[in-house]
């Protein structure tokens, strides 16, 4: 229950503190900045899934040692707390942006960290290519980034074919959700050529070419994971020919025009090659990409299902209230339904990605 009075006495005492996470606290519950006399030490900042997160941005701001920072699930406007962020405390190397409210204003000022070496923008409707060329542009240093588009299209060639120009040492890109197109998956295979750890995942516009031109011109590439994408044999069998000299770990998951027939060909031909391939059209890519799985450590836990074909959401959450009707309908009051269905609601919408 305690809130920002609370953090700040323990950061006035704990003057060698290094690493501090701000999880689900119910006492922050006003916008009373946070005053810290002793931050000084402070070179990680994870805050989670608090209602009026923006309270600590004077501790972000006053931590001059801050090299991570994560934002994730927190409610209400992150412009202005990042405008603020940029312009005071630019020495960031590495930035989670999860499930919040924050536009390309936001990534815009954090392009004022030029020795910014990991990006994540997972699920930020609102941020665009705008944005993440502003970032690609300045922040030439950039070694992974991992983008969730959330189906919203606003990021796609524009902003990859600014990391492309510009990130020339690129080791671990992850996208999930975005529409890249030919165009600019070729020019970040040919510019980028440190380039190790590429993850596709559920992405409609990545088919055989995009694949076999990944093959071709990625030559440092070590690990690859495909995920629901409309790859086939033809794609997947690009690998086959000794291209990628590097590589040794493929992942291959919920790919329906891959067939275990035509990976087993391109196994017994890359034999130092570890492969892994799933067609299960039950299991959702929800826990595949998690920490427990070794075949592509670099991934983070997905909690949402990101096949193409999948069903309109409308279907499921129709089925949910249909069961929830039946189960609580013999007790006869009409306010206890609707509070299930916000908890059950709110239950679904909860965060709990995890970074390895």
């Amino acid at each position: 229950m305690f809130g920002v009075e609370g953090i700040a006495a323990v950061l006035d005492r704990c003057v060698t503190l290094e690493d501090l996470t701000l999880k689900r606290l119910r006492g922050v519950h006003n916008i009373t900045d946070v005053v810290v006399g002793a931050a000084a030490s402070l070179k990680s900042i994870c805050l989670k899934e608090l209602v009026n997160g923006q309270s600590f941005a004077p501790l972000l701001i006053g931590s001059k040692k801050l090299q991570t920072l994560k934002i994730i699930g927190c409610r209400g406007d992150w412009d202005e707390a990042l405008v603020r962020v940029g312009s005071f405390n630019n020495g960031l190397v590495e930035i989670h942006l999860e499930k919040i409210q924050v536009t390309d204003v936001g990534l815009v000022a954090l392009s004022n960290c030029l020795g910014l070496n990991t990006l994540h923008v997972v699920k930020t409707a609102e941020c665009s290519n705008v944005g993440l060329s502003a970032v690609a542009e300045r922040c030439r240093l950039l070694k992974k980034v991992h983008i969730d588009g959330w189906r919203t299209n606003r990021i796609g060639d524009d902003g990859l074919l600014s990391i492309a120009k510009h990130c020339l040492n690129l080791q671990e890109l992850v996208l999930i959700c975005v529409y890249p197109t030919f165009s600019s998956l070729a020019a970040i295979a040919s510019n980028c050529r440190n380039l190790e750890r590429l993850a596709l995942c559920g992405i409609g516009t990545v088919g055989d070419a995009e694949i076999e031109c990944i093959a071709d011109k990625c030559v440092a590439l070590k690990k690859l994971c495909i995920k629901g994408c409309p790859v086939s044999n033809a794609g997947i069998g690009a690998l086959a020919s000794g291209c990628c000299p590097n590589l040794v770990k493929v992942k291959v998951k919920k790919c329906k025009k891959i067939t275990g027939k035509g990976l087993e060909w391109v196994r017994e031909q890359r034999v130092s090659v570890a492969f892994n391939y799933d067609d299960s059209e039950v299991e959702a890519l929800d826990g595949i990409l998690g920490a427990q799985d070794n075949t592509v450590e670099f991934l983070p836990t997905i909690n949402q299902t990101i096949v193409p074909e999948a069903e309109p959401p409308s279907s499921n959450n129709n089925n949910r209230f249909t069961i929830l009707r039946a189960r609580f309908g013999f007790l006869g009051g009409r306010d206890l339904v609707p509070c299930a269905l916000r908890r059950w609601s709110n239950s679904d919408n909860v965060s709990s990605s995890s970074f390895s």
